[in-house]
């Protein structure tokens, strides 16, 4: 407990902020890492050294360990994680660990590595589930997700609202509890009281739904999440 309690302080004291929850730090190093052009080769880099180890070659995560697959996720959305997790905004002791480091605790570092993942190629068979709710999933996805997570889970347009397809089944049901039992910090109140509302069944069928989405989407392969072309 003693090592768990210096190291969260140590990662606080790095960025030069309380161990409390820094909401507003988090905006402004979002807005700053926004800006910055990605080196999507130096962000492989960091990929490589960094985090292939648990998310795997690819970035296709292990569902065996519960681990998301990263691989095609909304490039601001990653970049929103990223600080979250060095804000101690989001929970996460190996992700505290990862972001503490010299080498990954800046914003041009962050734009490197959310750049990288967002165009590697989504998973093409995540983990799913038996498929006997995905009738239901699908109901309940499209009735009251969809405003948000658009109707073919892309995400938003602006980025900051993930992606929910190409994702592995086990990974989205722990998520889904850990929100609707307000473990996460970095979620508005309004999801939780939502997901909250879910029973199991429901919560299932929908992660085994979003777990089988195939088919297209819209394009963003060649635009940034602020709408600019890519080099």
């Amino acid at each position: 407990m003693r090592t768990l309690i210096n190291a969260v302080a140590a990662t606080a004291l790095l960025w030069g902020v309380s161990t409390l929850a820094s909401p507003a730090r988090v905006d402004q190093l979002v807005r700053t890492t926004l800006q910055l052009e990605p080196n999507l080769k130096r962000g492989g880099g960091l990929y490589d050294v960094h985090c292939v180890r648990c998310h795997l070659q690819g970035a296709i995560g292990d569902p065996r360990n519960v681990i998301p697959a990263l691989a095609g996720q909304r490039e601001a959305y990653l970049i929103k994680q990223l600080a979250d997790f060095a804000e101690l905004e989001r929970d996460g002791d190996a992700m505290h660990a990862v972001v503490s480091k010299a080498a990954l605790n800046e914003p041009q570092e962050w734009a490197d590595l959310a750049g990288y993942l967002s165009q590697l190629p989504v998973v093409r068979l995540p983990e799913t589930a038996d498929g006997k709710g995905v009738e239901l999933g699908e109901a309940i996805f499209q009735e009251q997700c969809a405003s948000c997570h658009e109707e073919d889970a892309r995400g938003d347009d602006d980025g900051f609202i993930p992606a929910l397809r190409d994702q592995h089944y086990s990974y989205l049901v722990r998520q889904m509890r850990s929100l609707a039992a307000s473990h996460r910090l970095n979620v508005d109140a309004d999801l939780v009281r939502f997901l909250d509302s879910f029973d199991t069944d429901e919560m299932t069928s929908v992660a085994d739904y979003l777990s089988r989405l195939r088919g297209p989407v819209r394009d963003r392969a060649k635009l940034r999440d602020d709408g600019n072309l890519r080099n």
